[in-house]
């Protein structure tokens, strides 16, 4: 099975570097990179010249800025039987490529499979949804974050297989693309399995210590997509307003106060405001 790696990247040059040393460490070979790069100042060029013949890879620069668009032009570019979207400022463990071709392998009717995600260590997670068990899951528990995603394209059906582009950095709502797309497909009952085993390594950006504005941002996009579903008289829509917008975070809210940890208390008060911004400001 041939994967296909889109990469959409702007205004990172040494993140990119690593990201593709780790791609050139792979154990496993059949593979495509199709780069979509939003810079227009040649920033990423002299990288990406370093890695030319080591694999098959595609440098496309593009003139508009916005993750969920560039990775949704990139799909029109793979040509593999798996898609994934890594981000730019992420590292593949060196048997991540051939660990998810024999979990689609041995998983004949599987569609999605999730990584886990990790902060540059074997066992401490980083950003996302993760857990230290296996298993399938649906959409009441959807698994992990945008780059740890795996696309079996030929067992989903294409027309599902796209970006909001209302969703992402640099759109209308900076966040929430890859559990929009998933819940998409969930709904369409695809198969998805995470394996916490399979490891990318990604820095903990969504964390407390580093302020409110990253969790405001984002949390804005998580919001607007559920009003998006909602707006679709989704039923299960009804959980997610329920365990998001009112029992999840003021229970964080709630032992944050208990524990007197104020920074923390205004990072969870900031993730209940961006998540109501975006389900009151989501307009089709």
């Amino acid at each position: 099975m041939k994967v296909s790696l889109i990469l959409a990247t702007l205004g990172r040059d040494a993140q990119v570097l690593d990201f593709l040393k780790s791609l050139q460490a792979q154990s496993y070979a059949n593979f495509e990179l199709v780069i979509i790069d939003q810079n227009q100042d040649g920033k990423i060029d002299a990288v990406v010249g370093q890695f030319k013949g080591y694999f098959a890879m595609r440098h496309i620069k593009v003139n508009f800025v916005g993750n969920a668009r560039a990775r949704d032009y990139g799909i029109g570019f793979a040509q593999g039987n798996i898609i994934a979207f890594p981000d730019d400022d992420c590292i593949y463990d060196t048997d991540v490529l051939k660990a998810v071709v024999a979990e689609f392998v041995r998983r004949n009717t599987l569609a999605i499979l999730v990584a886990g995600s990790y902060d540059f260590s074997s066992t401490r997670f980083s950003i996302g949804v993760n857990s230290h068990k296996a298993g399938y899951f649906s959409r009441f528990q959807m698994m992990g974050v945008e780059f740890t995603h795996f696309f079996a394209v030929d067992r989903i059906d294409r027309r599902l297989f796209y970006f909001d582009h209302d969703f992402g950095i640099g759109s209308k709502y900076a966040g929430g693309e890859g559990f929009e797309l998933m819940y998409r497909l969930l709904r369409a009952r695809n198969s998805a399995f995470y394996n916490p085993q399979i490891r990318i390594f990604h820095a903990n950006k969504d964390h407390y210590t580093l302020g409110t504005a990253r969790m405001l941002m984002y949390s804005t996009g998580v919001g607007a997509y559920i009003r998006k579903f909602a707006n679709q008289r989704d039923r299960f829509m009804l959980y997610y307003i329920v365990r998001k917008m009112f029992i999840a975070p003021l229970f964080k809210m709630l032992l944050a106060g208990i524990l007197f940890n104020r920074k923390r208390l205004a990072y969870d008060f900031y993730n209940l405001l961006g998540v109501w911004r975006g389900f009151l400001a989501y307009r089709r």
